[in-house]
């Protein structure tokens, strides 16, 4: 009886957790894009259409950016644009804290303004950079840092115990995200002239790495 009720107040604790991160992003999204922005990211309900579209369109950037090292700034600013183009629902650049069974693995979980945090010239940011479709999370770059060898060892740990090799994509409702052991603890909601500037760093980036590459 004791495990069941220490387990109950876990998952208590865990939702409140959760309501009160979603509560907060969507206050930094009404103060970066106006409340609109953030009535129309609470009622978003992802279907299958848009799931496919997150799919393809996530494959596409990943071959664009597959030599380039760590950048999930950048990652997430170009498919930001991307899914623009080709989805109707509310869409989100987040700055934040990644978290792995409770510890930071990225960001130190002080909130932090974008200009401060994000640098177009590095393309990356002070903690972790993630799409939000509405209330959940598509992160296009942590299986990517997770594989890498200079990713964090207890990253790499937890994805390859969880999700195996081989995966492109994260796509998870934000309230279902702590079930497997990751933490999106949003700071800062990137603003438009912030997302293309990111993108637009990424791709002068992207075009040096490839110009080096073919002269070595």
């Amino acid at each position: 009886m004791r495990a069941l009720a220490l387990t109950g107040t876990r998952r208590y604790l865990l939702a409140m957790s959760v309501a009160k991160d979603l509560t907060e992003l969507g206050k930094l999204i009404a103060r970066q894009h106006g409340w609109p922005a953030a009535k129309a990211f609470k009622a978003y309900e992802m279907n299958d259409r848009d799931r496919a579209v997150l799919t393809t369109s996530a494959v596409d950037l990943l071959t664009i950016f597959l030599d380039v090292p760590a950048a999930c700034a950048a990652m997430s600013a170009a498919f930001a644009v991307q899914l623009e183009r080709v989805l109707r629902g509310p869409i989100q650049v987040v700055a934040g804290t990644l978290t792995v069974e409770g510890e930071a693995v990225f960001g130190d979980r002080s909130p932090r303004g974008g200009a401060a945090s994000c640098s177009t010239e590095a393309y990356d940011c002070n903690g972790h950079v993630w799409v939000m479709v509405g209330p959940y999370v598509a992160d296009i770059s942590i299986f990517r840092i997770a594989y890498s060898p200079h990713g964090p060892p207890k990253l790499a740990r937890h994805i390859n115990l969880v999700f195996g090799p081989n995966q492109g994509l994260y796509v998870e409702h934000w309230r279902r995200t702590r079930r497997r052991g990751l933490g999106y603890e949003p700071h800062y909601v990137l603003s438009a002239a912030e997302v293309t500037a990111l993108m637009g760093g990424a791709y002068q980036t992207i075009e040096a790495h490839r110009t080096s590459s073919a002269a070595a």
